[in-house]
């Protein structure tokens, strides 16, 4: 049965999308039908940004530390980065130009100019280590990679891999960062035309096969995902509207997660864009200094992982600062435990919670359960978010399911991705033949048209939202040459939802008196993958580990067994 949100959300947006609506929709044609999209959309991010930047020209758009920047400055800004791009280092429509930075106003400049350029914006996780971020780089053959100190030096670390590369000093004011990009500008270089149907963006994604593919999306993808977006933000801000709580401030919003995710991108970067929203960048996530910035800044909206907003919600001194503007808690990434969404809606004395679902290969869209209906189903990650989403459930062959049936979640909408980069194989696996994404997360939906998430069916761990291939873990482990057999796997974990643990079998000889121990095995990880990605607990077995028929290793027991050990600790 509908709840009365509902009925007021369908009726909103079915005004805001119906003809002469101010999101009127219009039809994409695909191989195997006609799919909705926003007809007010640009077609193209550097339309997006001109219309947008022109709209808000005056508007404070980024704020960091004490620099502050308006639409008008930043877009000034991005056209000089483009030019230089086309004029100065060659870059051609189509050509992957990398980013590999910490967040900071020059990631955001350099995004868009790449756009602009007609390059493809490829953001490469700032966390990986050389070895990482070597194998991202040649995987997808960048032209060009623009990267801060720490990431410089790691690239160049990375063996056998010498890219086209620009170092920047990205804590200085933003002009004097971009110096080294920007003093190849030409004024009068003529940047390329872009369409819909061109290369926009590569995020890097893992899977269970451990490595990480180049997830592509085209313009229309990424501006039609982001206007989905847009369009529930329009849907809340009229019912709010209508109940007598019209904003009377610049929406606001802290940026908490790193750019290169999906989520940080679309949801908080390029929506802002549409919405005059201002961005308040923290260069590193501290609840005290997000409390602080949120009343300085009078932020509007917070959207992080689940860690973030509960960490604000028990911080000690919580009681010092008015975080009264802001609306939402929204969350995404990973589960949020039912308890805080019960505390968050308590505790914080008015912000209302709420999460979304959505994956890099859907340009972070999907589903998502709002205020009371989140606390009403507080285990259900929402309904599909409309008008452009359709959500289905398919066994193993890729049919469909019947309203509470069990199997792999599949969303289908303009918002999706193209496919991997130069991985037809994997992209096959991925798209059905009637355009939808299989997830690799088991669930179902309810009675109500609800999507509730019971598990995974891709072997990865979930740790505070970024995803670990636990084959990618398991693959560093055995190139130590002391490991014989090596099962990694999540384990509960209060702050993160769930963090990697392994079980190790040593090659004969091999143990602590060889000097191989977890201490030992876990220094030699994090030589090789990113910090995130080392399991928090390694166990060392005598015995060679459990295997199926089939002569796989047996991980369901090894995971029921060490999660039990851990939760006993």
């Amino acid at each position: 049965m509908r709840t009365e949100l509902d009925q007021r959300m369908d009726a909103t947006m079915a005004a805001l999308t119906a003809p002469g609506g101010m999101l009127a929709l219009t039809k994409v044609e695909r191989p195997w039908g006609s799919l909705p999209a926003i007809a007010a959309a640009p077609p193209s991010l550097p339309l997006y940004f001109a219309h947008y930047c022109a709209e808000h020209a005056d508007k404070t758009l980024i704020v960091a530390g004490a620099e502050r920047l308006s639409f008008a400055e930043t877009y000034a800004l991005a056209q000089r980065v483009a030019r230089a791009l086309v004029a100065g280092y060659g870059i051609g429509k189509g050509d992957r130009v990398g980013i590999a930075m910490r967040n900071s106003p020059s990631w955001i400049v350099l995004y868009m100019g790449i756009v602009m350029a007609g390059g493809v914006a490829t953001l490469l996780n700032g966390w990986w280590q050389a070895e990482e971020l070597g194998e991202a780089i040649v995987a997808v053959d960048c032209a060009l990679v623009v990267a801060d100190g720490p990431r410089a030096e790691r690239i160049a670390a990375a063996p056998g891999v010498k890219p086209a590369m620009v170092t920047i000093e990205d804590r200085l004011p933003l002009a004097q960062a971009l110096e080294p990009v920007i003093a190849r500008d030409v004024a009068d270089t003529a940047l390329p035309a872009v369409g819909a149907e061109d290369d926009a963006t590569i995020l890097f994604t893992s899977g269970s096969t451990g490595k990480s593919k180049g997830a592509v999306s085209q313009h229309r993808a990424v501006v039609q995902g982001t206007f989905s977006f847009l369009s529930q933000a329009l849907m809340m801000l009229a019912i709010a509207t209508a109940d007598g709580n019209a904003p009377t401030i610049q929406p606001a919003t802290l940026l908490t997660l790193p750019l290169f995710h999906v989520t940080a991108e679309v949801t908080v970067m390029l929506q802002s864009f549409a919405m005059g929203r201002k961005l308040v960048l923290m260069p590193k996530w501290d609840a005290l200094e997000a409390m602080r910035l949120i009343e300085a800044e009078q932020v509007t909206y917070f959207v992080g992982v689940p860690l973030m907003s509960f960490e604000i919600l028990t911080h000690p001194e919580r009681h010092r600062f008015d975080l009264s503007t802001v609306t939402d808690f929204a969350a995404g990434g990973a589960p949020r435990p039912v308890e805080h969404v019960r505390r968050l809606n308590e505790e914080l004395g008015g912000p209302a919670p709420l999460i979304g679902y959505g994956l890099t290969e859907t340009n972070a869209v999907g589903a998502g359960n709002w205020r009371s209906n989140y606390l009403n189903k507080p285990a259900s990650t929402g309904r599909p978010s409309a008008p452009l989403v359709e959500i289905a459930i398919l066994d193993e062959a890729g049919a469909r399911l019947p309203q509470g049936g069990r199997g792999e979640i599949a969303i289908r909408s303009i918002c999706n991705f193209r496919g991997y980069w130069n991985n037809p194989e994997a992209t096959a696996a991925c798209i059905t033949a009637d355009g939808f994404f299989r997830t690799g997360d088991l669930g179902y939906l309810d009675d109500d048209g609800y999507v509730f998430i019971v598990d995974r069916a891709k072997d990865i761990v979930i740790r505070g939202g970024e995803n670990i291939a636990c084959q990618e873990v398991e693959a560093a482990l055995y190139a130590h040459p002391a490991v014989a057999e090596a099962a990694v796997f999540g384990l509960a974990d209060e702050r993160y939802g769930e963090v990697p643990g392994a079980v190790v079998h040593l090659r004969e000889g091999e143990g602590a008196g060889g000097g191989v121990d977890e201490a030992a095995l876990r220094a030699f990880l994090g030589e090789h993958i990113a910090a995130f990605k080392v399991p928090t607990r390694i166990w060392l077995s005598a015995v060679a580990l459990p295997r199926l028929g089939t002569e796989k290793i047996d991980k369901v027991s090894l995971r029921n067994t060490y999660r039990a050990l851990a939760a006993a600790a």
